[in-house]
Order: structure tokens, then sequence, then C-alpha cells
């Protein structure tokens, strides 16, 4: 879930912070500069892990900051292909679940990765399962009796396995216009998303499973 990758940068030390460490300032400038920072193709930084190289700090002409260039380990979040993780549902629609891990909440399971049968209940604004159902349609299902069903509830802890992620570079630009007419521009997408599918055993809300789990108090006395 958590990789760590060198990034190399050159950072400013402003003239109040020449009394700290070197070291303790770059650490704490790269937190302020790359902290919840999405880098594309190389996924979420979350902190600083340690410095790698760091020259000498060198004052440029007009501003006073002591100039570093540094090599540095960031640790980034990018869950790899076929990983799985736990999440919690944010919210679900007809197009599928939206997912959180606290920090981040840009991790959706579309409909195709739904376990199937199933069915988007709009009373209830949460997809449910229904297992070992001869229903197909979306009508079938939604008439199947309430207690059949499995839902998959705003706020529950799932299992989920990472199929992708997506990094989209939605740079800012002035509205495009065609043969005088403006073009109205398009909603800001996520610049970093990740798929994730539960159509899988073992897969989903967690007390699904616990059922089917082993004993952990019989496997000990065996």
């Amino acid at each position: 879930m958590f990789v760590l990758s060198i990034i190399k940068d050159t950072m400013a030390i402003l003239p109040a912070n020449f009394g700290v460490p070197p070291a303790q300032a770059l650490i704490s400038e790269i937190n302020k500069n790359y902290a919840n920072r999405v880098l594309h193709d190389v996924g979420l930084c979350i902190c600083a892990f340690d410095l790698v190289e760091t020259g000498e700090g060198k004052v440029r002409y007009g501003d006073g900051c002591l100039w570093y260039k540094a090599r540095f380990r960031m640790i980034i979040f990018r869950p790899f292909a076929s990983e799985v993780v736990l999440a919690k549902v944010k919210s679900s629609d007809e197009d599928g679940i939206r997912l959180s891990v606290g920090f981040f909440d840009d991790i959706y399971v579309p409909l195709a990765y739904v376990p199937q049968p199933s069915a988007f209940d709009p009373n209830e604004r949460a997809h449910f399962w229904l297992p070992d159902s001869e229903a197909m349609t979306p009508h079938e299902l939604l008439e199947s009796a309430m207690t059949d069903r499995m839902y998959i509830d705003q706020g529950e802890v799932i299992r989920v396995r990472i199929e992708a992620d997506e990094f989209y570079d939605d740079e800012p630009g002035p509205p495009k216009a065609s043969e005088g007419i403006t073009v109205k521009r398009e909603a800001r997408r996520a610049p970093y998303s990740i798929i994730c599918s539960i159509a899988e055993q073992g897969l989903g809300p967690v007390p699904w499973w616990k059922s089917s789990q082993p004993d952990g108090d019989a496997m000990d006395q065996e």
C-alpha cells in the first residue's frame, strides 16, 4: 500500500529557520511542499522518510533564503494491482460505490466489480447482493424480500482488491470557444483515483465472511 520514492528538488529555507538544524528544516519544508500532493504516475505523497543527499546551502540574490539541492525519500500511497485492502464505504449511487481509507477518498467500485446478482436500492441509497437468486434484472431484484438482501451500507468496512489506478492531469486553462460560442468546461476530475473489486469470495463487507473463518480458539487448542 505504501512505497518509498526518491525525489530530487531544490528547497528554500527561510531566514527565520536559520537557527534550526539544516536537516530538520529541510524535512519540515519538504513536508510542507509535498504532503497530501499527488505526483503524476507516482502516487499520493504522505510525508518525508529521510534525506538521501543534500548540498551546501546557497543564498540567492534578492530573497535571503538558503537554497539546498536535496535528494530525499518520500512515503507514497499507491496500492499495487491485486493487493487486498480494507476501506470504509463513503457513499453509493447508481454507478457504483465510493470508498475511503481515512486520508484518501477517491476509491471506487464500479458496477462491473460488484458481486452478481446485485442492485442499487434508491430508498436505502445502498447496493445489495442477493446470493443464490434466479432474479437477474434490477426490477426483479428490487421486488425481493428485504430479509434476503445483503446490503453494503454506508460506513461499513469492506475488503476490496485493487484492480487499477488512474492519474488525470487536469491543468487549468482558458475556456475553449467554438464559432463564438463558449464551450462549457468539463467537471474537474480527481488527479488520482483507484478502481477496486468486491466480486470474489472473501471480498466485500467483512461480516459477510466471518462465519466462514476458522475459530481461532479451536485452532489454538489443537
